[in-house]
């Protein structure tokens, strides 16, 4: 079956076939797998946990979705953080580690249902007052700066064998050029594949782990779940876990909407008008709080899987889901998580450079397509503050760190930048963004329909050329 392509090169998913988008799938899992792996093996929470409640929570996502959203949710890093903060909350009570997981567990849950709040006042009040707050301004830059705060990971594991990271890019680089058909829209994971292959064809992979690993196994335990902690719970320390972590649920919900304006700069369809950002805001919370209740990492929207969008041009939400399934399904088989977990982290280093880079190029274009006038000093002072607070503070101190009474609270720098840009914005006279006056702009992409191009859109929307 031939592969239908049309004008602006978006590949028809009508045309794949079940095979094909099987294996997109696959690679989409491939994607999301060394980052939601990573958080867990950082904090001490289950890796297949974190696999399980991945799939499940986008499988949850897009039902509240309606389907729509071509959007892969693995586990956050912006919480990391809040588990550490709880766990050494923990230890200085006497508890161990895992004893203090779950507290911080419940945190994350109260954090999930921030995003029904926001998503209320969406509703209440509508898109256009909400995203008046969270204009391209602010938002570009949060974009631009969640690629390079994710990039310092990506060098770091390149720097393990850059041989092999090199293979990997120069297999993606390679086949999303010169490669035609099927292979053209596989990259990532013929990148992920070919490099470690090479890696372990020269003895740079140990399979010890997998040989002693069993086939079939459970996710999770029930002592490591949230419903653990009420058999006898430490009340003070449930405070403090729900205080420590809610505020970051600020920097992951300003995240969210970046992640859904890439996703719609991506694919060219307005996802914040339809289904609607309150719709995509209570899946993301759903999510979280669901994955939390079963000592699995908070959820969030996958920028690297934005990355695979981009480079496939393959925008079908059901490719998505076919990647939670086999997420869901590999989570219950150890020896699976054991043969990605000894995956040279070169090769994760490899991929991850090229999408990470992808997410923060999104961002630039959104600047450029908003026309955003940074000769304006409003402009220049809030893009200026959120990109050197979130990468400055975040490759600094770590996290700005006050204590309120008793709380002490830790915040990530993109989280603090994320505030001080919104702050700024409402603040600072000349906020005449509307949201839906101009909807090229809103999304930084031509919305008059996958066929079109730029200049039908200009005969359309004369008023966007202003």
């Amino acid at each position: 079956m031939e592969i239908s392509i049309n004008q602006q090169g978006i590949y028809d998913a009508r045309s794949l076939g079940g095979r094909k988008m099987f294996l997109l799938g696959f690679q989409h899992m491939f994607a999301m797998f060394g980052a939601t792996v990573l958080v867990p093996a950082l904090t001490g929470l289950s890796v297949s946990a974190a696999l399980l409640f991945a799939g499940a929570g986008t499988l949850l996502f897009h039902l509240v979705t309606k389907m729509k959203v071509p959007a892969f949710l693995g586990s956050s890093f912006a919480f990391i953080g809040g588990y550490a903060a709880v766990v050494a909350t923990g230890a200085g009570l006497g508890m161990s580690q895992a004893a203090s997981l779950p507290y911080a567990c419940i945190g994350i849950f109260f954090a999930g249902l921030m995003y029904f709040i926001l998503a209320g006042l969406i509703k209440a009040f509508g898109v256009t007052k909400v995203m008046r707050f969270f204009p391209p301004v602010v938002v570009g830059p949060i974009i631009i700066s969640i690629g390079l705060i994710l990039s310092g990971s990506a060098v770091t594991n390149c720097a393990t064998n850059w041989g092999i990271a090199l293979v990997a890019v120069l297999i993606i680089i390679a086949t999303n050029i010169w490669a035609k058909g099927m292979i053209r829209i596989i990259p990532v994971l013929l990148g992920v594949v070919g490099s470690y292959l090479i890696a372990a064809c020269f003895s740079l992979v140990d399979f010890t782990p997998v040989k002693e690993a069993a086939w079939v196994g459970l996710p999770f335990q029930m002592q490591d779940t949230v419903f653990s902690v009420f058999a006898n719970p430490n009340w003070g320390l449930v405070i403090t876990a729900i205080i420590t972590i809610l505020p970051i649920s600020l920097a992951t919900m300003v995240e969210h909407i970046g992640d859904i304006c890439a996703i719609s700069s991506t694919t060219g369809i307005n996802y914040l008008e339809d289904p609607g950002l309150h719709r995509t805001l209570m899946g993301d919370g759903l999510a979280t709080a669901f994955a939390s209740l079963f000592g699995a990492p908070a959820n969030t929207t996958y920028g690297e899987n934005t990355g695979v969008l981009n480079i496939t041009k393959v925008f079908d939400p059901r490719v998505i889901r076919i990647a939670a399934c086999l997420a869901m399904f590999f989570s219950f088989c150890p020896k699976f998580a054991a043969v990605i977990s000894v995956m040279p982290q070169a090769t994760i280093g490899g991929v991850s450079l090229v999408l990470y880079g992808m997410i923060s190029a999104v961002g630039v274009r959104n600047l450029v397509e908003n026309k955003v006038d940074l000769i304006l000093s409003r402009n220049l002072l809030i893009a200026a503050l959120i990109l050197v607070l979130s990468i400055g503070i975040n490759y600094g101190p770590g996290s700005i760190d006050f204590n309120i009474g008793k709380i002490h609270i830790a915040l990530s720098g993109l989280a603090g930048a994320a505030i001080v840009g919104i702050l700024m914005n409402a603040v600072l006279p000349g906020n005449d963004y509307e949201f839906g006056a101009r909807k090229r702009a809103d999304m930084s992409v031509n919305l008059g329909g996958s066929t079109r191009n730029p200049t039908d859109w200009r005969k359309d929307h004369p008023e966007d050329e202003l």
